[in-house]
């Protein structure tokens, strides 16, 4: 999204993006019950950990502790669902993570403080159960897009330092835009590229959802990820487009 969008036309220009966004058919041949809502966000002002992300990631480890203290984080519905989604694409799910396990696997011994973006939404999506990804709007290329991938596509991540190219296996679930993978395996490994730093200002979140989450809860936790956003600046613009297979 061009930096220079004069300020009126700002919520018009996340709705643009999110308008474009797509899931191919073949994302949802795998799971017919798969949705997803994606929140475009401006005016966000960066900073680090402060008391509200605090008091947001206690609430999520408590939250977490309470759901595990009767059952392993495998057991937990959503994240056996994703456990299930990998493996119809090939992925192993006890060797590649999806997003909201590794978060509940965390939480027992304490959530990463990153900064107060961050922090806010792995606080959401422990709170609410549902995988959450962030990305960098401002160094996306055109708009999100969910496909299957042909194994050619370049994802950009980062060894010892150095920037490494890497490509996905075949039929795997990946996030995309114009210029390569934004996130492997659905929800399990975003890109450096468009990953959120301390510089971001306009982010675009997938909110990941899978029976037996329903559409209201899921219409929850986005409401919840808004409100929390809303307080990191005087004018947050936001929009949101839920995605189904109907």
């Amino acid at each position: 999204m061009p930096d220079q969008t004069p300020p009126t036309g700002i919520l018009d220009a996340l709705t643009a993006v999110l308008d474009s966004a797509h899931v191919a058919p073949e994302v949802f041949g795998l799971r017919h019950d798969y949705r997803v809502m994606l929140l475009a966000v401006d005016g966000i002002e960066p900073g680090p950990s402060d008391e509200a992300s605090e008091a947001l990631l206690s609430a999520a480890e408590a939250s977490a502790t309470q759901a595990l203290a009767d059952q392993s984080a495998t057991e937990v519905p959503h994240v056996a669902a994703w456990r299930e989604a990998y493996q119809s694409f090939g992925a192993k799910p006890q060797r590649t993570r999806n997003s909201l396990e590794a978060l509940m696997r965390r939480a027992a011994t304490g959530l990463p403080r990153v900064n107060r973006l961050t922090d806010v939404y792995n606080a959401i999506s422990v709170l609410h159960q549902v995988s959450l990804g962030g990305e960098d709007l401002g160094h996306y290329r055109g708009a999100p897009r969910l496909i299957r991938a042909t194994g050619e596509e370049s994802f950009e991540t980062t060894a010892n330092g150095e920037t490494v190219i890497e490509h996905p296996e075949p039929g795997e679930v990946v996030w995309c835009d114009d210029a390569g993978v934004t996130c492997r395996r659905w929800n399990w490994r975003q890109c450096s590229r468009t990953s959120l730093t301390n510089e971001t200002t306009t982010a675009v979140f997938i909110l990941d959802a899978l029976d037996p989450v329903n559409d209201h809860e899921l219409a929850a936790a986005t409401d919840a990820l808004a409100n929390a956003l809303s307080g990191l600046g005087v004018e947050v613009r936001h929009s949101r487009r839920l995605i189904g297979a109907a």
